[in-house]
């Protein structure tokens, strides 16, 4: 998808197909999504559908959630994503069962090479398992696998895997102790 070997001072990293698609997208996403009400849950999910997102069954995505490309999204059933979430996904971001992305958290799948003399884009994909939490304001780096039940803390920078059912936090998260769910 990201054209390798260019020079993006002088030409576009991505295909005019892609640049297109998603100016589509944004039309489309400004008219009938973001202005969508609320509770319009499956208004969204069937819009996003629309342009290639693979969506479980009840999932909740926000009108005022941010997404790059939709055809690089997934999410499992019952997964939400809550207002004002940022999915730049030129890589995809799979969302696990019932895990739950909060307000403001901010999902990256693009970086650079840095070392490059034409500082080349590249994406690596994003994974959040089932039933995990990302609290408010998160910030996930390309290439991140977050675990199954793993929570992380708000305002949190995940820079590699984070584990199973572990509850994490910090800049950059660190593991701090088990998610430990108590039946009630």
């Amino acid at each position: 998808m990201i054209k390798q070997g260019i020079n993006p001072y002088k030409q576009a990293s991505f295909s005019l197909k892609n640049r297109l698609a998603r100016a589509i997208w944004g039309v489309v996403y400004v008219l009938f999504f973001r202005l969508s009400p609320r509770p319009f849950h499956g208004h969204r999910a069937f819009i996003l559908k629309l342009f290639g997102a693979k969506l479980g069954k009840n999932c909740h995505v926000y009108p005022t959630a941010k997404i790059w490309a939709p055809w690089n999204l997934e999410m499992d059933d019952q997964a939400g994503v809550g207002p004002n979430v940022n999915l730049y996904n030129m890589a995809k971001i799979k969302i696990g069962k019932k895990a739950v992305i909060s307000q403001g958290s901010h999902l990256c799948t693009g970086t650079h090479d840095y070392t490059d003399p034409n500082f080349q884009l590249f994406a690596l994909p994003i994974e959040i398992g089932e039933r995990a939490w990302l609290c408010t304001e998160c910030f996930i780096s390309p290439g991140v696998k977050v675990g199954d039940g793993a929570v992380i803390g708000a305002r949190s920078v995940v820079i590699k895997d984070m584990p199973d059912w572990m509850i994490c936090a910090g800049i950059p998260a660190k593991t701090l102790k088990p998610r430990v769910i108590e039946e009630k």
